[in-house]
């Protein structure tokens, strides 16, 4: 069964009116766009807004209600973040026809007890923590679990074509590349090389800083020389 949510929002009269004022009074500015219908600046408030982006991420149907009118389907397509403040500015709705294939990104959940991390102490290494697929919106899912008790060894990986993809759902990478995997510890020899190179980086930079100083100084003195 499709996970769906409800979501209201405003339509945004005072287009012009500056996003900071609205970001200001606990709503974010975004736009409504999709097959067959005009594009609708509107408002939402953030905390409903925060709520349905973590319940349903940007790969689960959102019902999202226009000024109280009747619910229409859509994906939270794409969000801008202020990177100072670590805040969303802006939000992209994307009505979907469902009857008409569309492209997202589903994110992967890695659920399960690798051996080769418990046991051998090795490094879960995540190389891909989203999966681009294709399929009908009715089809989507919030999620890919990926089960990592595969991971006994350092030599096991578990590739696109391990993982067996919901109903409906076509995966759009290589299905040959490694999706997870562990790296083994480092041993001594290798993390005294990497100390090694971190003392060499530091007085290397120290040299050229005392260079620096001393051509600066130089500069000063023939400067007031003159």
């Amino acid at each position: 069964m499709t996970q769906t949510v409800t979501l209201a929002v405003k339509t945004r009269t005072k287009v012009q009116k500056a996003a900071k004022h609205l970001l200001d009074e606990g709503k974010i500015p975004a736009v409504l766009y999709g097959h067959g219908v005009p594009s609708r600046s509107v408002e939402v408030e953030a905390v409903p807004f925060y709520k349905t982006l973590r319940s349903a991420g940007e790969s689960t149907l959102v019902d999202l209600v226009v000024d109280n009118g009747e619910p229409c389907k859509v994906l939270i397509h794409d969000t801008q973040v202020d990177p100072l403040r670590q805040r969303i500015i802006h939000v992209d709705f994307l009505q979907v026809n469902m009857k008409e294939k569309l492209t997202t990104d589903i994110s992967v959940d890695f659920v399960g007890e690798s051996a080769a991390v418990k046991g051998l102490g090795g490094t879960l290494v995540k190389n891909h923590d989203h999966i681009p697929v294709e399929c009908l919106p009715g089809d989507l899912v919030h999620s890919i679990s990926v089960d990592i008790s595969a991971l006994a060894t350092f030599e096991d990986v578990i590739r696109a074509k391990d993982i067996v993809a919901p109903a409906g759902i076509t995966f759009l990478m290589d299905m040959d590349e490694v999706i997870v995997l562990v790296s083994p510890p480092r041993s001594e020899e290798e993390m005294k090389s990497l100390e090694g190179g971190v003392v060499a980086s530091v007085e290397a930079v120290e040299v050229v800083e005392k260079k620096k100083k001393a051509d600066d100084d130089k500069a000063e003195g023939e400067a007031a020389a003159k």
